[in-house]
């Protein structure tokens, strides 16, 4: 039981830091696209309003490393936003594969704890015989416990952990979304009024 407990609580540590860091918010602040898309439609890219934005979220890392390169070929520029992405990706999936593998491992660890329970309990069998009926359904029922618990902590496990990959997996449908509407923003011929800075200037977390 004493590994299966310690496997609820790190499963449970997990899920609440991932959903802290997966909010919507904070991987994709809202109208961050759209502002940056003006502001290269102004052709005002200042470098430092660009480091600012890298540092703002995934999303802005994300645009970020298509304005470092905005003067390439949109092959290039559409490379270095996939290479980027990927990155982010990894970063956002931090966690997980250890959400899976306890979600896997928890059955186990309890079949396993039932199996010790059942093996000594008919050794005793064997020493002392049957004796009360009473006594030999308690002993299985108590063998069965850690079964149960090991059920408990992977049934939720493997919930979450489809949960937060499909959240992410929006995320990142989303991401590609904007980082094409930027491709095509840069294309375009600059805007008469320059664009403002995205509003990432002012949720620096620098």
């Amino acid at each position: 039981m004493a590994p299966i407990i310690a496997l609820a609580i790190l499963a449970l540590a997990i899920i609440l830091e991932r959903f802290w860091s997966l909010r919507r918010q904070e991987v994709l602040p809202p109208g961050l696209g759209e502002e940056v898309r003006d502001w290269a439609r102004g052709r005002e890219l200042d470098p430092k309003h660009i480091d600012i934005l890298r540092r703002n979220s995934p999303l802005g890392e994300l645009l970020a490393a298509g304005l470092d390169v905005r003067h390439r070929p949109r092959e290039i520029i559409k490379e270095r936003i996939e290479d980027v992405g990927r990155h982010v990706a990894h970063r956002m999936e931090r966690f997980l594969n250890t959400l899976g593998t306890i979600a896997a491992v928890a059955p186990l660890l309890g079949l396993l704890g039932t199996v010790f329970g059942m093996i000594e309990m008919f050794l005793d069998i064997l020493t002392a015989g049957v004796g009360d009926a009473n006594r030999l359904a308690g002993g299985i029922g108590q063998a069965l416990i850690s079964t149960a618990a090991g059920l408990c902590v992977a049934i939720p496990a493997v919930i979450f952990h489809r949960y937060l990959r499909g959240r992410i997996t929006g995320y990142v449908v989303e991401m590609e979304q904007q980082a094409t509407a930027l491709l095509d923003a840069l294309e375009e011929e600059p805007s008469a009024t320059p664009g403002k800075p995205p509003r990432a200037t002012k949720r620096s977390k620098a």
